[in-house]
């Protein structure tokens, strides 16, 4: 079923990648659990040469690293909401790590500073040693014109993880165009409801959807989509032959929780808009940032290109200590490193060695009720500051 364009992001959410059901038929068919497929007489229905070949098989499957139903109505539904063609893969940075050894023959890579840390990590450990120019640019700039010289892919996180801040990118898309380079956005923690980049002139969009989109936290997936047929095909042939293929389990629990992202993301944003409104005089904290505040320095520039502001929130205790006795003294925070999810989790990011102060928190807002989060906040801040 192709999505109407008018219909809004809870109808969109419940009825992409879905196909009307026969008489009888489940609403949602199950994940098809299966390496090898019966082969018809034809073999499969398009010329592969072999089973190492990556080229699709919309009507036969023939073998469970080349392709699955499963994945293919997942990629369907993610692909309608981002705009794009969807290539699943088994994490984020499975799919972070296929995009950037695609691009890294072809120029230099340009990444955020002040983005997940892993991506940094992969591009130290396994690009710069081979040779693959890395330049490394803050979120919010300066974006001088010297940084797209050369560059093949220029990478934007926009909000970053885990500072919150934002990058024009239809104006950055504009000028690496200019230059030549392809633009990649890292949308996990905007979401597909909550910014679409390929409809603001990016040519690619990579997330993990480990957060938000599957929004349980019980598994792992991540894609690249793209309005770039070519660059989908090798992509889709670099998961094919490097084996890093989602499993089918995990990729059906996705789609079943996809029909929910609307009304997920509503919950947590009005949480975060309601914690940013209580914490922004609280004595214990410092450095409140939501793009959603009307004075956060990031909140212009996200106006005018994000649809919603999203569930995610930071701000800075005083020290190690202070968060500790933080999240001790909560009944409904947990302490955890991912964001998205149905629960709300504090995440004291400095653990991870990202460059940020001791007591800097990452706070993803869950689906609690807004009166029972802000009132378990509030005491456990006044708590840890006795």
């Amino acid at each position: 079923m192709s999505l109407d364009a008018d219909w809004g992001d809870g109808t969109r959410c419940v009825h992409a990648g879905g196909t009307p059901p026969s008489k009888g038929a489940p609403l949602t068919p199950g994940p098809v659990l299966a390496a090898p497929f019966h082969l018809t007489d034809g073999g499969p229905a398009t010329d592969h040469g072999s089973d190492l070949d990556a080229g699709r098989t919309e009507e036969t499957d023939f073998y469970g690293r080349a392709d699955n139903p499963t994945w293919r109505r997942l990629e369907s539904a993610i692909g309608e909401l981002d705009g794009g063609e969807c290539v699943l893969f088994p994490s984020g940075m499975a799919a972070i790590s296929a995009l950037l050894r695609d691009a890294a023959g072809r120029g230099a890579l340009v990444l955020p500073s002040d983005g997940y840390y892993a991506t940094r990590a992969f591009a130290a450990s396994e690009l710069i040693p081979r040779g693959v120019p890395v330049r490394e640019v803050p979120t919010a700039g300066p974006w001088d014109d010297d940084v797209f010289d050369g560059a093949a892919l220029v990478l934007l996180e926009t909000p970053s993880n885990p500072g919150l801040d934002v990058c024009d990118i239809a104006e950055l898309s504009a000028r690496a165009h200019a230059a030549g380079a392809v633009v990649a956005v890292d949308n996990t923690t905007a979401s597909p409801l909550g910014q679409r980049p390929l409809a603001l002139g990016a040519d690619v969009v990579v997330a993990s959807d480990a957060k938000a989109l599957s929004g349980h936290s019980d598994l792992l997936l991540g894609h690249v989509s793209t309005g770039d047929a070519a660059l989908a095909g090798r992509i889709r042939q670099a998961r094919t032959l490097g084996g890093a293929i989602p499993g089918p389990f995990e990729s059906w629990l996705a789609y079943r929780s996809l029909s929910t992202l609307d009304l997920r993301l509503a919950r947590q944003a009005d949480n975060a808009a309601a914690l940013a409104a209580a914490l922004r005089d609280h004595p214990a904290v410092r450095r409140l940032r939501w793009p959603g505040m009307a004075d956060d320095p990031a909140h212009a520039t996200a106006r005018r290109q994000m649809r919603r502001f999203g569930g995610v929130l930071s701000f800075e205790l005083a020290d190690e200590a202070t968060f500790a006795r933080f999240v001790a003294a909560s009944r409904l925070v947990v302490e955890a490193t991912s964001f998205g999810g149905v629960h709300s989790t504090a995440d004291r990011r400095a653990r991870w060695g990202d460059p940020v102060a001791p007591g800097f928190v990452r706070f993803s807002s869950g689906c609690e009720d807004a009166v029972d989060l802000v009132a378990d906040v509030l005491a456990a801040l006044d708590a840890c500051t006795r």
